[in-house]
C-alpha cells in the first residue's frame, strides 16, 4: 500500500473560483446530511452567499477559511474563527468542517485541524473549541486530533433532512497558556 500524498492546504480567497468550489462543497455536504447550519435542499445562491460573507470576514482578519486541494481540486475546507469577544482573546473555534464524501478518510480534515491549530498558535491562542453534530458527526476525527469532549446538548437543530439532532462540544489547549 503506497502512502496518500499531503494535501495542500492554503487560506482561502474571495474569486469566484473559489467561491463556486465552495459552494459546491457544501450543497453537497448538506444533502449527504452533514449538519452544517443549512437544510435539504440548498440553493446555490444561498451557499454562495454564505461563503462570500465568510471570506470577506476572512479578509477583515475575523476568521480563515482553509481549503484542502487534490491537485487544483477543492476537496476539503475548515475555518479558524479568530474575533472573539474582549474577555476571550486567547480563545478561537474550528467550525465548517466538511470533505468531498469520496475524498473521506484521506487526511485531508486532519491536516486542515493541524494546519488551523498551528496558525492558531501563531495568533496567540491557547485553547480551541469546536462542536459536532451527536449523529453521524466527526467526533471520532476530534477526539483523534487530541481534542477533549466537554459535553451534548441534545435536539441543538435540525437535521438537513429532518428531525434533530443533539451537538457535541470539544475543546483542547494548544500552544502555552502563560
Amino acid at each position: 500500500m503506497t502512502a496518500l500524498a499531503a494535501p495542500r492546504i492554503e487560506p482561502l480567497a474571495d474569486t469566484p473560483a473559489i467561491r463556486a468550489a465552495l459552494a459546491d462543497l457544501l450543497i453537497e455536504t448538506v444533502a449527504a446530511g452533514g449538519s452544517v447550519t443549512f437544510l435539504h435542499p440548498l440553493a446555490r445562491e444561498e451557499a454562495e452567499a454564505f461563503w462570500a460573507g465568510s471570506l470577506a470576514a476572512a479578509a477583515r482578519g475575523e476568521r480563515i477559511v482553509y481549503g484542502a486541494f487534490d491537485g487544483e481540486r477543492l476537496v476539503s475546507t475548515l475555518t479558524l474563527l479568530l474575533a472573539s469577544p474582549q474577555n476571550q482573546p486567547h480563545r478561537g473555534e474550528l467550525a465548517k468542517m466538511m470533505t468531498r464524501v469520496v475524498d473521506r478518510g484521506r487526511g485531508h480534515a486532519m491536516a486542515l485541524i493541524r494546519r488551523a491549530e498551528r496558525d492558531a498558535i501563531a495568533r496567540g491562542k491557547t485553547l480551541l473549541m469546536l462542536d459536532t453534530a451527536s449523529d453521524a458527526g466527526a467526533a471520532g476525527l476530534y477526539e483523534k486530533a487530541g481534542f477533549s469532549f466537554a459535553g451534548e446538548i441534545p435536539d441543538y437543530a435540525l437535521k438537513p433532512h429532518g428531525g434533530l439532532t443533539g451537538a457535541c462540544f470539544y475543546w483542547k489547549r494548544i500552544g502555552s497558556a502563560d
